[in-house]
């Protein structure tokens, strides 16, 4: 079977010319050598007509092109001083096309910003764009309106958190992505799309006698998943007419990469966080869920962590994991007319049957796969009923829908009051989290793309053996996923969802054997590291719903943040206060208007007009209740509430299982090995222009060493070190010290972590507080502090020197700054003298591994052995340098005749 690839967009840069009555685009690859060109017409007022003629023309094709439509376009025949053909824009994507009261605007993406790389994939965040009117002046019907319109339109601020990529599909998972090019294709629907123009078909080709194959390979381009795509609807209408290569999907929400080095070792740690577009608004305007399913504040938040030494998706080694939060899944919300803080919650509509929430985890079965295990963080004890209300109404829900589902693929709901636990001063809300956070990530596993884990079998630990997920012949998926809430799924659940990612953290660095402990502290630069992007996200995602950053961090809650943070926390709530109260409408209105769940048309009222947009988020609400509308959602039943085909392949994602429905979203191309269209390495190295090391994407990006290692000489390296605060790289007191003051710290493992929690002691239920209160008496905050080795004398002093030599003990096993033993200097003199008089029999001495594993290559004594091959390459290279040049092999042959095509003919 063919190797599959993903497809590389083959438009990237975009030039936009214009005439009187046409708009020319011309789009080429980011080496420049396929252009292809759109035509949009100007003469239309009010309809959009563009034209695609699916022809790839090469560089001097554009040139003479663009020349004859400047020469045909001149007002006078052979006339210089003007050109009928002028450049209007350059740009690197199309977010889409849009129409209000007038004609049709083209938004185009101007400038863009590398946030992140996944296996040599560029994840782009939008910096500007530039919405252009495509109707010429004389033709050009204007709207009174049209201007106000514009104006809530650019209110959705572009540059502000939207990503895009050209070769990655940032709508699905890194697991489905993966899962995506193992999956077989069908030879019947492989498209053959490596053609050439007929200019090249009747050209001359040097390679044609020697009989050499050319390897085929499949390009895979599926569907992306429309919930987290946020320019569909402004694509629909070309979406059909032009070359798929043209289309450009962006989701919003966060984007953050960051380095971990390893004594050396580059681990890129990705976080990237896709805001749903389906009930997509502000905090109080969009509460709960919808008639579809679809609830308000949803965000799939991924975690990605690949060992970078090793950029490919099929020789490198990738692991992620999945989280989503989201809001209580009832028809419920809050009257902000009151200007109250806290408005009171009301349920909108008696839902006995869970229709709602039976829609909106059918979605979840579908995407994640078995179990769906529920994190509710709201109150449970109040004076006056707020909260509470919202958990009164889901655990009889979840209970319902339950009673139809199997008993493995049941839907698991924790209920914990993470509130009132922040109050008390006898309990830790971290040590709770980190319980549960062990018992959620061992249900659901984690996606990793390698079979051979050796770091069990090397170092093996008794909580790998626990860890659920499923296993595959290529690695290790995630089945089933965590869905945390709040009230506004902000705060608190950051603070969850960052406690679960921890533990997540340390069972994927475990498999990607870079520790010894699936266990990661506090106070370490691996935590730290990780806490900041969590921070970074918590505060992007609350600023987009909330209109503020987070009031409380993981700082708050470990209670050792800074008296200053109280100030600022004040500041935040009134900061969210103010734009829930005056300013969220407007931006309400905006995403309406951006995502077109409201279409302007003169025969309706406009958009500032509407008392709500209640029944624009509702649409099918009143007709499933006078009209059988066949547009509506119905469940076929209350007790088979599930879509079809999804129970028989639990607990695997349906969405992920290359059945005959899902491969008709996958496009297959079949191309050869070199094609451009599929060629990672030369999209992410450019080895076609002159680049520079310092200008690089991973060397700006953050670094553990350069941003959090100390910077004192003999301090371990090891990012999984406990360190102080004052200790760290940030800190603005480090060597004011004296090198009498330093401190040692202790090197934390997971050995001396206290032993998970059993299934037992996490409730499932909405129990009372009083039986949680007993539960949690006896929990003993296991935050591990760092400590001082004192000397005899009892005084915490050690000088540099020893230090040192403690931590290449610590690193090597042995101290390489002393001199060997001298009875170690006999045992080796002796052994030199042995193998030099003696008969040379000892060059045939087996050479004895000192692991237990094949492909490592630690030996006791190592052979000074030298293969075939590398002889051969040793005696090319030296007469090369005579000038006596050998003969290609076949394989050279074969790829210098595939670079000579691609790139010449």
């Amino acid at each position: 079977m063919p190797l599959s690839a993903a497809v590389i967009s083959g438009v990237q840069k975009l030039v936009l010319y214009e005439t009187r009555a046409r708009y020319f685009l011309v789009g080429s690859n980011h080496a420049q050598t396929k252009h292809r060109v759109l035509k949009i017409d100007r003469t239309e007022p009010k309809d959009l007509a563009i034209i695609d003629d699916k022809h790839v023309y090469n560089q001097q094709e554009v040139r003479e092109l663009l020349g004859r439509l400047d020469l045909g376009n001149r007002t006078k025949m052979g006339q210089k001083g003007s050109s009928g053909l002028s450049r209007a824009v350059s740009a690197y994507g199309i977010v889409g096309f849009v129409r209000f009261l007038e004609g049709y605007y083209l938004v185009l993406i101007t400038k863009r910003r590398k946030m992140a790389d996944i296996g040599g994939h560029s994840i782009y965040k939008i910096e500007d764009t530039n919405m252009i009117y495509i109707p010429n002046d004389s033709v050009r019907v204007t709207h009174p309106d049209e201007a106000r319109y514009v104006r809530i339109f650019q209110n959705v601020d572009l540059s502000s958190n939207f990503y895009f990529s050209y070769s990655y599909d940032l709508s699905h998972s890194l697991q489905y992505n993966l899962t995506l090019l193992h999956s077989p294709c069908d030879p019947g629907t492989v498209e053959e799309v490596h053609t050439r123009s007929s200019r090249q078909q009747d050209s001359f080709d040097i390679f044609e006698d020697e009989g050499l194959p050319t390897q085929v390979f499949h390009g895979l381009q599926s569907e992306p998943y429309a919930k987290y795509v946020w320019n569909g609807k402004l694509l629909e209408r070309v979406k059909d007419t032009v070359h798929p290569d043209w289309l450009m999907y962006i989701i919003h929400g966060f984007c953050g990469q960051s380095k971990l080095l390893i004594y050396g070792r580059p681990v890129h740690v990705t976080l990237i966080a896709r805001r749903s577009s389906k009930f997509a608004g502000t905090r109080f305007l969009k509460r709960g869920a919808n008639c579809e399913g679809d609830v308000a504040n949803e965000v799939e938040t991924e975690q990605i962590i690949h060992d970078a030494s090793v950029m490919s998706f099929t020789a490198g080694s990738y692991s992620s994991y999945v989280q989503v939060r989201g809001s209580v899944p009832l028809y419920w919300s809050q009257d902000i007319s009151t200007m109250m803080p806290k408005p009171p919650i009301r349920l909108d509509q008696a839902d006995p049957y869970a229709h709602v929430a039976a829609l909106h985890f059918d979605q979840m079965l579908q995407r994640f796969g078995s179990p769906i295990i529920i994190l509710n963080l709201v109150k449970k004890r109040e004076k006056r009923k707020h909260e509470k209300i919202l958990s009164e109404e889901l655990f009889p829900a979840v209970i319902n829908l339950n009673q139809f589902l199997p008993p493995e693929h049941c839907i698991d709901y924790i209920a914990w009051d993470m509130a009132r636990y922040t109050k008390s001063k006898l309990y830790n809300v971290l040590d709770r989290l980190s319980m549960i956070a062990e018992n959620v990530v061992k249900r659901t596993g984690f996606f990793i793309n390698r079979s051979d884990f050796f770091c069990h079998t090397l170092r093996p630990d008794e909580r790998w053996g626990d860890l659920g997920g499923s296993l595959t012949s290529s690695g290790r998926v995630q089945t089933g996923v965590l869905r945390t809430n709040c009230v506004d799924c902000l705060d608190r659940t950051n603070t969850a969802q960052f406690m679960v990612g921890k533990c997540a953290l340390a069972y994927q660095l475990y498999a990607l054997g870079m520790i010894d402990k699936p266990k990661l502290q506090f106070d370490t630069d691996c935590v730290r590291l990780f806490e900041e992007l969590y921070e970074d996200h918590g505060d992007t995602l609350s600023l987009q719903y909330g209109g503020s950053q987070l009031v409380h961090r993981v700082k708050t809650y470990r209670k050792i943040a800074p008296w200053t943070q109280h100030s600022k926390d004040i500041m935040q709530t009134l900061s969210r206060y103010y734009s829930n109260a005056f300013s969220d409408a407007d931006r309400q209105d905006a995403i309406n208007l951006f995502l077109q769940v409201y279409q302007p048309s003169e025969s309706k009222p406009h958009l500032w007009e509407l008392p709500t947009d209640f029944y624009l988020h509702q649409r099918n609400s009143m007709a499933c209740v006078l009209t059988p509308n066949p547009c509506c959602v119905f469940l076929s039943s209350y007790t088979y509430w599930w879509s079809e085909g999804i129970l028989s392949y639990l607990p695997l994602p349906y969405d992920e299982v290359p059945c005959e429905e899902n491969m008709k979203k996958v496009g297959v191309r079949r191309v050869n090995r070199y094609d451009e269209s599929i060629d990672t390495y030369t999209e992410f190295f450019k080895p076609y222009e002159l680049t520079s090391f310092d200008d690089t994407f991973c060397i700006a990006m953050t670094n553990s060493a350069r941003e959090l290692m100390p910077k004192t000489v003999g301090v371990d390296p090891s990012p999984f070190t406990v360190r102080k605060p004052e200790e760290t790289g940030k800190s603005a007191v480090i060597g004011a010290k004296s090198s009498k003051e330093e401190t040692v710290v202790q090197r934390k493992t997971a050995a001396s972590a206290p032993p998970p929690p059993s299934e037992e002691q996490i409730s499932s239920s909405s129990e009372d507080d009083s039986e949680d209160d007993r539960d949690d008496d006896g929990s003993v905050s296991q935050r591990s502090t760092p400590v001082k080795l004192l000397t005899e004398s009892g005084e915490s002093v050690r000088t540099q020197e020893d230090f040192l030599q403690q931590s290449m003990r610590e690193t090597y096993g042995l101290n390489l700054a002393a001199l060997p033993a001298e009875e170690d200097m006999l045992i080796y003199e002796s052994l030199a003298f042995v193998l030099f008089f003696t008969s040379p029999s000892y060059l045939s001495l087996s050479s004895v591994p000192v692991s237990c594993f094949t492909t490592d290559s630690i030996y006791e004594v190592s052979s000074p052995q030298v293969d075939r091959d590398n002889r051969e390459v040793f005696e090319g290279h030296v007469l090369t340098g005579l000038g006596q040049v050998r003969s290609l092999c076949r394989e050279d042959i074969l790829m210098y005749r595939e670079y000579i095509k691609n790139r010449y003919m």
